[in-house]
């Protein structure tokens, strides 16, 4: 499939907004101050809801550089982003992350995440990343069983690994640290408590997730989702807690503490049930360069063209993203009969 492509200075399938560009704000009033970098495709996991196992990588040619992802973050921040996530693949790969982070950070952003699959960094790296800039770390876990873990991975890491990545995370001060699970009826959801019970355990934010149509396989299905309601549910009859206010209103999380007053929280991010499209602040970039305005989005804009001309201006990537935000739908369709999942799983998106 051809991509489309959006540039200002040519015959576009859009008009970029008249005047000087200030902010990234779409159709529907949502202005732009989340920016969903992936560093990288590749990844030492194969998880089977967001990566085939035959998975070919890109080329590195058609990966951006560092130098491509500097200049879009320095554009997106004079146009008001203000807080960046690094994505994958899993970015911890990635050759020079430690120096793409500073220059990242010098920027000028309020805040500078990643997500990790927390198999790979020890301590001493993490402490470099903190260093160099990264604020806050989010590792993902979707099972706390060993043989789980590994169907579900296909990789010879542990459970135990990663939270060790997570008890490190936070001696070197990349506080808080968010833990990151993926709830699928008949695989993991009799572990929901488990999980949460985390959060207490190490003074961690925990976020368990609503099922997404992303899958790689295709294989989703409204029967495999647990809704928020049953989540919490479950958490309650164990660790009982009580709701708190969302940490920003376009946050996707509904947050919760626990009624004992024990540390940690717990939030669920219910995408299928409880859409929060009305409020999302985010936009995406994926390792090859091409914008997608919603994580379910069908239709990408080639940013990694745009850079590339000798001819463009910082200008014309400010006029590139407001017209790529733009085309932002107003929200992700998946109870819509004609719903169709984008062509790219998750581990080309980007999380």
């Amino acid at each position: 499939m051809k991509l489309p492509v959006l540039h200002p200075s040519r015959s576009a399938p859009l008009p970029v907004p008249a005047g000087p560009i200030r902010e990234l704000r779409d159709t529907h009033g949502r202005v732009i101050r989340d920016l969903r970098i992936a560093v990288t495709d590749r990844c030492n996991f194969r998880c089977v809801y967001c990566m085939e196992p035959d998975v070919r990588f890109k080329r590195k040619i058609e990966l951006l550089t560092d130098s491509e992802i500097v200049r879009t973050v320095r554009v997106a921040r004079g146009l008001g982003v203000r807080r960046v996530r690094l994505t994958g693949g899993e970015p911890s790969v990635h050759p020079t992350l430690d120096s793409l982070i500073r220059d990242i950070w010098a920027v000028g952003l309020d805040d500078l995440s990643m997500t990790s699959n927390g198999s790979v960094l020890n301590e001493a790296e993490l402490g470099q990343l903190h260093d160099a800039g990264l604020q806050r770390i989010t590792v993902s876990l979707d099972s706390l069983r060993e043989d789980r873990f590994r169907a579900l991975t296909r990789s010879t890491a542990t459970p135990a690994r990663v939270l060790e990545t997570v008890e490190s995370a936070k001696r070197v001060g990349l506080n808080p640290v968010r833990i990151n699970a993926v709830i699928v009826r008949g695989f993991n959801d009799d572990e929901i408590a488990d999980l949460a019970a985390l959060a207490r355990r190490y003074d961690a934010d925990v976020r368990l997730i609503e099922y997404m149509p992303l899958d790689s396989a295709r294989k989703w299905e409204m029967a495999k989702v647990v809704p928020l309601d049953e989540i919490v549910e479950r958490v309650n009859s164990v660790y009982p807690v009580e709701p708190i206010g969302r940490e920003r209103t376009s946050s996707p999380a509904t947050r919760f503490r626990f009624a004992d007053g024990a540390p940690g929280r717990l939030g669920v991010i219910a995408s299928v049930t409880r859409p929060f499209c009305n409020a999302c602040s985010r936009l995406r970039i994926t390792a090859d360069g091409m914008v997608m305005p919603c994580l379910f989005s069908t239709e990408e804009y080639d940013l990694r063209a745009v850079l590339r001309d000798e001819r463009t201006t910082d200008d014309d990537i400010a006029g590139f993203l407001a017209a790529a935000t733009l085309r932002k739908q107003s929200g992700h369709g998946i109870h819509d009969e004609d719903y169709q999942q984008p062509d790219r799983p998750m581990s080309a998106i980007g999380g």
